[in-house]
C-alpha cells in the first residue's frame, strides 16, 4: 500500500473514532464510497438475508458501531479503507441525511429553499459536510419512533435522503473524487432536530396496508425486510434477489405487492419496482 493510502487509512480511523465519541455508529469505506469489507456470503450459492447474525464482518451498514474496539477491528480487517460511513437512523441521534447534489444539473439548494417556503419550515443550524463535487450533506436528527426511508430525488430533483439502512460519508474521508470536509463553523454542532413539516415530506405516501398473505409466511416477511434495508446502490439488486427467491419458493405472486411497496419505501418508483419484479419472474420461469 502506498504511503498516502496508509496515511488516508490512519486519518479515516482517527475521524471515525472521533465520530464514535459523539455516539455515531461508523464503518470503513473504500475510495468508491462503498463499504470496504465485502460480504462473506458473496460466494454462497443461495445467500439468505443476513445482517451480521453469522458473526462475520462484511455486512455493510450493519457492521457500523460506536464501540472503539469494534471500529479498530473493522479497520484492521480493511487496511485499504480511506474513509468511513456514518449509519443513519440509529440511536442516539437517529440521523437523517439530506444529500444536496450538484452533479445532476439541478439547483438542489434552491429546490430545498422552495420546499421550505412552501411548507413553512427552516433548516436549523446543524452539521454540514461539503462533498468533493461541491454538494452538501445536511445532518438532522429524527424522532426515535419514526423510520425515515432512503430515497433518491423523491423530495426534489437533486436531493437524496439517507435514512434507516443508509449511511453518510463522514467528514475527513478521502474518496476517488476528493476529500469530504465539515463546513466551517458546523463541525462542533450536534445534528439539529428535523422540522416536523419536513419530516412529513420525508415519509413515503401513506398507502392502504396490505398484509402479507398467510401463504407467504415468515420467509416472505424476511424478504420484504431485506428489501426495506437497501440503501442507494443496492435497491434494484436487493429487490431482484428477493423477488427471485420468492418465485423460486412458490410465494412470488403473493409477495409482489409487498415487495413493490418495500422498494418504493427505499426510493424506487412504482414502475422500476414492478419492472424488476417482472424480470425476476421471467428469469425463474414464471409469468409476471
Amino acid at each position: 500500500m502506498a504511503t498516502t493510502d496508509r496515511q488516508a487509512t490512519t486519518l479515516a480511523l482517527a475521524h471515525a473514532l472521533s465520530a464514535a465519541e459523539r455516539g455515531l455508529a461508523v464503518l470503513p469505506l473504500s475510495r468508491s464510497k462503498l463499504p470496504a469489507l465485502r460480504s462473506p456470503h458473496r460466494d454462497d450459492p443461495a445467500p439468505s438475508p443476513c445482517h451480521g447474525a453469522c458473526g462475520r464482518l462484511g455486512h455493510g451498514v450493519y457492521d457500523a458501531s460506536s464501540d472503539p474496539d469494534r471500529i479498530r477491528e473493522l479497520f484492521a480487517a480493511a487496511p485499504w479503507a480511506t474513509g468511513y460511513g456514518i449509519a443513519c437512523g440509529l440511536p442516539p441521534h437517529h440521523l437523517i441525511g439530506l444529500d444536496l447534489d450538484v452533479k445532476t444539473g439541478t439547483d438542489s439548494s434552491a429546490a430545498l429553499r422552495e420546499l421550505a417556503l412552501r411548507h413553512l419550515f427552516t433548516i436549523p443550524p446543524t452539521v454540514v459536510v461539503v462533498t468533493p463535487s461541491g454538494g452538501r450533506h445536511l445532518w438532522l436528527s429524527g424522532p426515535p419512533e419514526i423510520v425515515v426511508p432512503n430515497s433518491a430525488g423523491r423530495l426534489a430533483p437533486g436531493i437524496d435522503i439517507r435514512g434507516a439502512g443508509g449511511y453518510l460519508v463522514g467528514p475527513g474521508s478521502r474518496t476517488g473524487q476528493g476529500v469530504y470536509a465539515a463546513a466551517p463553523g458546523t463541525a462542533h454542532l450536534a445534528p439539529a432536530p428535523c422540522p416536523r413539516s419536513l419530516l412529513r415530506l420525508l415519509l413515503p405516501p401513506s398507502r392502504a396496508h396490505r398484509p402479507l398473505p398467510a401463504s407467504a409466511g415468515g420467509h416472505g416477511q424476511g424478504l420484504v425486510q431485506f428489501v426495506l434495508a437497501a440503501h442507494e446502490g443496492q435497491r434494484n439488486t436487493r429487490l431482484f434477489w428477493a423477488a427471485c427467491r420468492a418465485y423460486e419458493d412458490g410465494i412470488g405472486p403473493a409477495l409482489v405487492d409487498a415487495l413493490a411497496d418495500a422498494a418504493r419505501a427505499t426510493g424506487l418508483s412504482e414502475r422500476e419496482a414492478r419492472a424488476t419484479i417482472a424480470s425476476a419472474a421471467r428469469l425463474t420461469g414464471h409469468r409476471p
